[in-house]
């Protein structure tokens, strides 16, 4: 079965920060880019930031960069978000996802890009 398991979500004040994880299992990570989204209700499922196959290309939403910093571990078959300065906007459901494209300034970070969606863990920024 191809999922991913995300953890690392939680309560956490203004300001704070959190480490996400995203554990791959039935396939290899290292055959694909990576993204993390997040959504929050009422709200579209939006992209927060991806990472190339080979952990070089990086991008990141307007609204995190310089707070979050994405990453990925082969060995581990997992990728991770390392958020700080968390703010109130930060709050949602973060959801990691696979895609067979890239992750480029020239691909739109967009949901009908990704796949084999996990079932999210809940960040709630608030003091």
């Amino acid at each position: 079965q191809l999922q991913f398991v995300e953890s690392g979500g939680g309560l956490v004040q203004p300001g704070g920060s959190l480490r996400l994880s995203c554990l791959a299992s039935g396939f290899k990570i290292q055959y694909f880019a990576l993204g993390w989204f997040r959504q929050v209700p009422g709200n579209e499922r939006e992209g927060v930031a991806c990472i190339g196959r080979q952990g070089i290309n990086t991008k990141y939403a307007d609204s995190v960069k310089g707070r979050f910093t994405i990453s990925r571990d082969h060995a581990e078959n997992s990728f991770y978000l390392e958020m700080h300065n968390l703010e109130p906007e930060d709050t949602g459901v973060y959801y990691c996802a696979r895609t067979s494209g890239a992750c480029t300034v020239y691909i739109p970070l967009e949901t009908s890009n990704y796949n084999s969606w996990g079932q999210g863990t809940q960040v709630t920024v608030s003091s």
